[in-house]
């Protein structure tokens, strides 16, 4: 069930589920993470969020996007690396011939912000598909961003990661739960989660395995604020700095269900080997 729980994260494909190849249309009504709970934000506050962008393989609408991601160098972006698989783009990376990363635009319907193209893709070469470790893949850019975009990353053992700090997670994803997907930005404010927590939500078999080196739990006991559909990749904040990438979990907003998201220090060596 843990490849079900990955494939769940696909779910940003749906509104353009007529633009998609056959293999991602079969995921499209998979329970995924969105931005469950939130509010809208100013592109312009938050300009190291961006979307991921083909409109060869998504369609028009909402600029093609169809997952999240953040500026962590002037010319380096990180997302989830489930999100440039073959099940998401129906091809190669490689084979995606408009494949862009959009800054600086808060309403997907518009034409503010920048599309930049992907001049290259770097899958971690140490993510496992079966368990969701090591979900990252980090994009090298055609041109550079001003410096004032990038987001810092969070190192081990900083103060960010520490259980009860409030942190913010961001996207474009379904805002419902049933394929109600945003067109503006959006942001819940949820909180960083003690590890044995996360482990008692997903102790494995058909829940999913947590695992504290590579991923990091946040959510609210209640439920109700989450990330969901078409926010996979998108960044968790906490204390200004990147700590985690929208990965995987069940359902959007479910009490005892709290997102899981790859811890950016455990893959941050990832991006340095890419010059980011």
């Amino acid at each position: 069930m843990v490849a079900a729980l990955i494939a769940a994260l696909l779910g940003p494909l749906a509104p353009q589920a007529a633009a998609l190849a056959p293999q991602a249309q079969a995921h499209d009504q998979d329970p995924d993470r969105a931005v469950i709970g939130g509010y809208p934000v100013r592109a312009a506050s938050h300009p190291w969020v961006v979307a991921l962008s083909s409109r060869d393989r998504f369609g028009s609408s909402r600029s093609g996007q169809f997952c999240g991601g953040a500026l962590v160098g002037p010319r380096t972006a990180v997302t989830a690396a489930h999100c440039l698989s073959r099940n998401v783009l129906g091809v190669e990376p490689s084979q995606v011939r408009d494949l862009r990363v959009i800054t600086g635009r808060g309403d997907l319907s518009g034409t503010s912000g920048k599309e930049i193209p992907v001049a290259s893709v770097r899958v971690n070469p140490e993510y496992d598909s079966g368990t969701n470790k090591g979900d990252i893949a980090v994009l090298r850019l055609s041109s550079a961003v001003p410096q004032k975009s990038v987001i810092r990353m969070a190192e081990k053992n900083d103060p960010a990661y520490r259980a009860g700090t409030p942190a913010d997670v961001f996207g474009w994803g379904d805002t419902t739960g049933s394929g109600s997907y945003a067109t503006t930005l959006r942001a819940a404010r949820v909180k960083v989660m003690e590890d044995a927590v996360c482990a008692r939500a997903y102790p494995g078999s058909d829940k999913g395995t947590f695992d504290a080196a590579t991923m990091l739990c946040a959510g609210v006991e209640s439920g109700g604020r989450d990330a969901c559909q078409g926010d996979s990749g998108g960044p968790l904040i906490a204390s200004g700095k990147l700590v985690g990438l929208v990965s995987w979990g069940v359902g959007c907003g479910e009490r005892g269900r709290p997102g899981v998201y790859t811890r950016v220090s455990a893959v941050a060596h990832v991006v340095r080997a890419q010059g980011g």
